[in-house]
């Protein structure tokens, strides 16, 4: 990983969702002509960018101009919930989730056992979470921990801030993805000692879901979150009703399956737990108590015929609620579509959905998801203080999207048009801690608002400062 950029001074128009608007109301937060001054990877100043510039320039800050206009610029998402093993098989379409995880998932997952082959799915996985324009993942790593290790030095190298952890079962799938109780807990801990809080690296304790869980096993996860402290736990709940039929018949003690995690005390505010489609109130409750999140997985739900999430209750209750992409339950990495596919959902809920604003959609893909991985201080919004993960959005000439968007009223229209008909091909750059992801850091000139009789400043889009 390259070191941080000096200072920048970004302009473009900014767009982002730093207050909930589930409980404040807040409407998008938006300038026009925007500038932020980035020091050390860093938002030191935010405002209109001639402000931005005259105050750089009286502190004597010598930046580099980034010229982001056309387009948005808006916070990196953040996606809660997505899978490493699961890359090369996105697409297992008309099969309910135990029968995809059995035909589709799990002989894939199976091939992570091959470092080689591991190697390239963490390649190929980390290039699909940035080309999305993601810059924070919870990610559900592998059942083998070199392959863990790949992911997490391929996302060191790029410059991701990934969380993720060993995926741990000891029952009811292929035997060559099994553990033990003691050797999941020996290799968590190894894993986390060499990666939780490096960089922006984070472990997770990772059981797959109770129903592949003995309680022994959830007792050494537990056991893990109070050996290493911060790290997080991550997991699947409620997804589909035959699953949680049969989680009901392997847990008789437990409440519900909320409980099944509560009860071996892997509840709490770094829980986040994955799609929740049919809960209870009482583990609603719970998860409320403890401060636990939820990560809503719409593509998913939908390709797996799931179910549709009811994010009412969960509001209503107090449950935090982000984004995931649940690749490859999932039909892609972008949270675009995701957020897209969560305003149908709600839609589809008639009076028992809770409508979603541009402000809504823009917050569960970003702030809500750096919350719920208790990154709020560092990310999710393009407050000062924050670091700079952005991402630009700029279609390409040419194209619909270009269209609506060059002729939307305002940036919040914009967004809603990107919602809508947005795709990674509208991602024109990724930036983590001030520094470029996806290329060079010149921002390319095949996109929206490019022409010929553009000035060599916005063509090259960087230039130096006072």
């Amino acid at each position: 990983m390259k070191g941080r950029p000096g200072p920048l001074l970004v302009r473009g128009t900014l767009v982002d969702a730093p207050h909930d608007p589930f409980t404040t109301g807040a409407p998008l937060r938006v300038e026009d002509d925007g500038g932020l001054l980035v020091v050390d990877g860093r938002i030191a100043d935010r405002g209109a960018i001639a402000d931005v510039r005259r105050r750089a320039r009286d502190a004597g800050t010598a930046a580099t101009e980034l010229d982001l206009r056309g387009g948005l610029v808006v916070p990196g998402f953040v996606d809660t919930h997505v899978h490493l093993p699961q890359v090369r098989v996105i697409g297992g379409l008309g099969l309910s989730l135990l029968d995809w995880l059995t035909d589709w998932a799990l002989p894939e997952e199976a091939r992570l056992a091959e470092p080689s082959y591991a190697a390239g799915v963490a390649t190929d996985f980390v290039h699909g979470l940035v080309e999305a324009g993601t810059t924070t993942a919870l990610v559900f790593g592998s059942h083998f921990a070199p392959a863990v290790d790949l992911l997490l030095q391929e996302a060191e190298r790029v410059g991701l801030r990934t969380t993720a952890g060993l995926v741990v079962a000891d029952r009811v799938l292929r035997p060559e993805l099994l553990t033990t109780p003691e050797r999941a807990h020996a290799e968590s801990v190894d894993l986390s000692s060499r990666w939780h809080d490096r960089g922006l690296a984070r472990y997770a304790v990772t059981p797959r879901f109770s129903l592949s869980s003995s309680p022994e096993l959830l007792d050494a996860c537990a056991d893990v979150l109070r050996d290493v402290p911060g790290t997080l736990m991550t997991s699947h709940v409620n997804e589909n009703p035959r699953e949680i039929e049969q989680v009901a018949a392997a847990f008789p003690q437990a409440r519900d399956y909320v409980d099944t995690y509560d009860r071996a005390g892997l509840l709490g505010p770094g829980t986040v737990l994955a799609h929740d489609v049919h809960p209870t109130d009482a583990g609603l409750a719970a998860m409320a108590a403890a401060g636990s999140a939820v990560a809503h997985c719409p593509t998913s739900n939908a390709a797996l015929g799931s179910g549709l999430f009811p994010l009412r209750p969960h509001v209503e209750h107090g449950v935090r609620v982000a984004l995931g992409s649940d690749v490859g339950g999932g039909t892609g990495f972008s949270l675009l579509k995701e957020a897209l596919q969560a305003q149908f959902t709600q839609s589809l809920l008639g009076p028992d959905g809770l409508p979603l604003e541009p402000a809504h959609l823009l917050w569960l893909a970003t702030r809500a998801g750096a919350l719920a991985l208790g990154l709020g201080d560092e990310t999710g919004d393009l407050s000062v203080g924050r670091s700079f993960d952005a991402v630009h959005l700029r279609p390409r000439a040419g194209t619909t999207t270009a269209t609506v968007v060059e002729h939307a009223p305002d940036a919040v229209a914009a967004w809603r048009a990107l919602v809508a008909l947005g795709t990674t091909s509208d991602v024109a750059g990724v930036w983590v801690r001030g520094r470029r992801l996806d290329g060079d850091d010149d921002v390319r000139h095949d996109h929206l608002g490019d022409d010929s009789g553009q000035d060599d400043e916005a063509r090259r889009a960087r230039r130096p400062v006072g």
